[in-house]
């Protein structure tokens, strides 16, 4: 599962006084606040996929169109991360967060109250809008306020740990606010504590200085719109086809905004994603490597959360706890590749190994039918969980690996980048798969199946499917790493970056 770090602040100057940095508050506040922040981010990525059922039948959401609950929020996020971070160097820190946790905090509470799929699906956009504005200040205002040494490695510990915990939170939660109130309360929870973090982070946070610099705003917005479009038209070529006009003008208007994001890179004097990062063979695989990677994740968890409540017939807590055996092998797997495989092993053999095992536990999946258990989930799981924690460490290094100091920044946000667009297309690109391959099921019952069994084996040939084409992108995904990137010995000081920065 996806857990969003925000892009690494640029290097700032010695930490000044405590009596300085913390002159309305103890420093323990001020980072309660930061992490606070960011577990409202990192939850809001898991917890609304527990409540996806209901809000399918509540909202008179179609298959194919509920991906966009999940994909609103992912694309607005990751197109916006590198903008957000720029705002928070030229408009202030503290400004720059403060707006982003308002813009969150009143698209939760509108969001909850939605009538309709267009108004929810407004909310989430705008939610990924403060998402992008807040998290990356919130680790810049962190990696400012407390010195280098025992106090910012604790707190950088913290973030961490809220970063990846934070999704098995969001899964325990959602499926709590779902079954015993109602799926409204998974966007209405972040009222509160949005509302606490805003007025306490007003007195409490001190504002960074302003630099002179310019917005890539152009950039910004044909990188988000191109990507929007492009994954609008798989999701809209599952119900209508690949031939329908507005299928192929989606395509056509994602691909002329992607290629004026790339000619606007190349001319504008302050890029948000410096096209030199792709210049170096091991970084930008590491990139396609990790879009791959999520795009095949993320098609799992939506399509089991489903699998879990719709065939198997969990409640929605149920659910939640069902993926806790992935989140615990994950967190320990990448825990013990940030501290031992990484010093041990080439990343080039940790990354093949561990997508090795990822690709395995999806095949697995694809076996899955209405008759299975979910002891028949459980083994695919583990596998991928181990996998995954196994490899991600060593694809951060490879993605930061020879940045240049001013580039730090970009390069770590392009990380986050990457991983959002990656969830957004994939799951787009299995959806649209799910949906040709249920609706060819449906179409041919088999004699004497009832309306409830017609339409769960319709469902489990569609995800069976779908899991099949996820297996493909992370064999490409292996397949790439292991003829593109050349090994490379381990390196302790790159591993301790790195290790800031794992994603799970």
């Amino acid at each position: 599962m996806a857990i969003e770090s925000p892009s690494a602040p640029p290097t700032v100057a010695a930490a000044p006084s405590r009596r300085r940095l913390f002159p309305h508050g103890h420093p323990g506040l001020v980072l309660t606040l930061i992490l606070s922040s960011q577990l409202m981010v990192v939850l809001d990525a898991t917890i609304v996929n527990i409540a996806l059922p209901d809000i399918k039948s509540a909202l008179n959401f179609s298959p194919a169109g509920l991906s966009w609950v999940v994909n609103a929020y992912t694309l607005t996020f990751g197109g916006l991360l590198l903008l957000g971070a720029r705002a928070g160097d030229i408009l202030g820190r503290r400004r720059t967060f403060l707006t982003g946790i308002a813009l969150f905090t009143l698209a939760s509470l509108i969001g909850g109250f939605a009538q309709t799929s267009g108004q929810l699906l407004a909310a989430r956009a705008v939610q990924g809008i403060g998402g992008a504005l807040a998290s990356p200040s919130a680790l810049a205002l962190l990696m400012t306020m407390f010195p280098q040494g025992r106090e910012r490695t604790r707190a950088v510990g913290l973030y961490t740990a809220v970063s990846i915990g934070g999704s098995a939170v969001g899964l325990i939660a959602g499926g709590m606010l779902t079954q015993w109130v109602s799926w409204r309360w998974v966007l209405f929870v972040n009222a509160p504590i949005g509302l606490a973090v805003f007025a306490l982070s007003r007195l409490v946070l001190p504002e960074t200085p302003r630099r002179t610099g310019r917005f890539d705003l152009t950039g910004a917005l044909t990188s988000t719109i191109g990507m929007a479009a492009l994954v609008y038209g798989f999701v809209h070529a599952a119900t209508a086809g690949w031939g329908d006009p507005a299928t192929l003008g989606s395509f056509a208007v994602g691909v002329a905004l992607l290629v004026g994001f790339v000619l606007t890179e190349l001319r504008a004097p302050s890029p948000i994603t410096p096209l030199r990062l792709f210049a170096d063979r091991n970084r930008s695989t590491s990139y396609v490597a990790r879009l791959l990677l999520v795009a095949g994740m993320m098609g799992m968890f939506f399509f089991l959360t489903q699998f879990l409540q719709e065939v198997l017939g969990y409640s929605a807590l149920k659910t939640g706890f069902a993926f806790l055996p992935l989140t615990a092998v994950l967190f320990v797997a990448s825990m013990l590749s940030a501290r031992v495989l990484v010093e041990r092993f080439q990343s080039r053999t940790l990354m093949t190994g561990g997508i090795a095992l990822s690709t395995t536990g999806l095949l697995w999946l694809t076996q899955l039918s209405e008759t299975s258990t979910y002891g028949s989930l459980l083994g695919p799981l583990l596998v991928f969980g181990i996998g995954n924690g196994i490899a991600f460490v060593p694809l951060t290094t490879a993605a930061l690996d020879g940045v240049e100091p001013a580039d730090a920044g970009a390069a770590s946000g392009l990380v986050n980048v990457m991983q959002q667009v990656g969830g957004s297309l994939g799951l787009a690109v299995l959806v649209t798969v799910f949906g040709s391959a249920s609706a060819h099921a449906a179409a041919h019952p088999a004699v004497g199946e009832t309306a409830r069994q017609i339409a769960q084996h319709a469902f489990v040939v569609g995800a069976d499917r779908a899991f099949f084409v996820a297996t493909l992108f992370l064999a490409a995904t292996l397949v790439l790493i292991r003829l593109v990137i050349r090994p490379s010995q381990p390196d302790e000081a790159r591993v301790a970056d790195a290790a800031v920065l794992v994603e799970a």
